[in-house]
């Protein structure tokens, strides 16, 4: 299966950290990430986890919900989390999947469907794949596919910067893709100036506060004029 940008998130219930969740209801009405990993007790991704972690509030400010995902069972991402915290100073403060049989590994495309029915015995190699990142809106839409190894400040810019793009078209009612034409120029000028999309989240913050009934319509002069 394989997911594009606008498609429904699928839907799933699976055990995790904090017991078990059913995908779109723990949604709810809020935006989330959902980020993946090949296997727990790897050498990059505990920093990955960790940064988030540190991370979680600005998440959280920018409403935002956080949820990762391993194949390995849960049992085994409780251990990880204490490793996380002992080597990152800060255990995962979001739920953590445990994706045993591969279901939503496959659900979301990042794993064949042909493959085996069991996290038993893989290894990071074989689950090398697994490590997609979605950003999915409060109307279940995929706005955002990482296909990468990102990490934590990587994500914290792109979420502001799906959610900014949402409330323009809301605001004017503008095409998708012409806005996405344009976000790309804006974000090509901020990158050529040195700044990225933290900065249009913070003045979109700044006029939220100033001016809370005119911020969304006003932002769009940010990414059309880039300024």
């Amino acid at each position: 299966m394989s997911l594009r940008i606008g498609d429904t998130a699928p839907d799933f219930t699976a055990q995790r950290t904090d017991g078990t969740i059913a995908f779109h209801q723990w949604l709810g009405d809020s935006w989330g990430m959902l980020f993946s990993h090949p296997k727990d007790f790897t050498p990059v991704c505990p920093t990955e986890l960790g940064a988030l972690a540190h991370l979680k509030p600005e998440f959280d400010r920018r409403g935002v919900k956080l949820i990762g995902l391993s194949v390995d069972p849960v049992d085994r991402h409780h251990g990880w989390a204490k490793d996380i915290e002992e080597t990152q100073g800060a255990a995962p403060n979001y739920p953590l999947i445990g994706d045993t049989e591969l279901h939503v590994s496959k659900l979301y495309g990042m794993l064949p469907a042909a493959a085996e029915t069991s996290s038993d015995g893989r290894t990071a190699a074989d689950n090398q794949t697994v490590r997609n990142i979605y950003l999915i809106g409060p109307d279940k839409k995929i706005k955002l596919v990482i296909v990468s190894d990102e990490h934590g400040a990587e994500l914290r810019r792109s979420a502001p910067g799906d959610r900014l793009a949402a409330a323009h078209r809301e605001a004017q009612g503008l095409d998708a893709g012409k806005l996405a034409t344009r976000r790309g120029r804006h974000h090509f000028r901020q990158r050529e100036r040195g700044r990225g999309p933290q900065d249009v989240s913070r003045w979109l913050e700044t006029a939220k506060a100033l001016h809370p009934d005119r911020a969304a319509a006003g932002a769009v002069g940010v990414v059309r004029d880039g300024r």
